[in-house]
């Protein structure tokens, strides 16, 4: 499984970290993590720009219950989802499923691929770190061929210090 952890309020860094952690303890084994990255937002204009990062885990939960899990995990971090917004919004932690394995899902609450997966650089450059060679189940490309054929030209650095 592949989990896109994201920040663009507060101390980023930190609750990458944190978030990281929280996912360890209470969905699953946490197998590898992706470098760090810095991009704009995607969607909206915000002030502070993303830090991003992707995660595998090994997990024994379903879908679902993973991603209720991740909810707790952002709730935790101070997001707010009870204010209804049009359109995208700054956020202390965004968690989404990139991948449930192979396996296509659509359920209540998790369609795996995430939908916008092909669509965003800021999640396929630090995917291609662990993953570059994985085939999206329902687009029967690697990563790889969807970073190079993206047409997202949002600006995304790959961060080489600790911030």
């Amino acid at each position: 499984m592949f989990i896109l952890v994201g920040s663009n309020v507060g101390d980023r860094a930190a609750l990458l970290e944190r978030a990281c952690a929280s996912v360890g303890c209470v969905c699953g084994r946490v197998v590898a993590k992706s470098p760090i990255y810095e991009s704009e937002p995607w969607g909206f204009e915000a002030e502070q720009w993303f830090l991003n990062q992707v995660v595998e885990i090994e997990t024994e939960l379903p879908p679902d219950d993973l991603m209720l899990r991740l909810l707790d995990i952002e709730r935790d971090l101070g997001r707010d989802r009870t204010t209804l917004h049009e359109g995208y919004v700054s956020r202390t932690m965004d968690l989404d499923i990139l991948y449930f394995g192979n396996q296509v899902i659509e359920t209540e609450y998790v369609t795996a691929p995430h939908p916008r997966l092909h669509l965003r650089r800021f999640t396929l450059m630090p995917l291609c770190d662990l993953c570059p060679e994985m085939v999206h189940p329902r687009l029967k490309m690697t990563n790889a061929k969807l970073l190079q054929v993206c047409c997202d030209n949002g600006v995304v650095k790959k961060l080489n210090h600790e911030i």
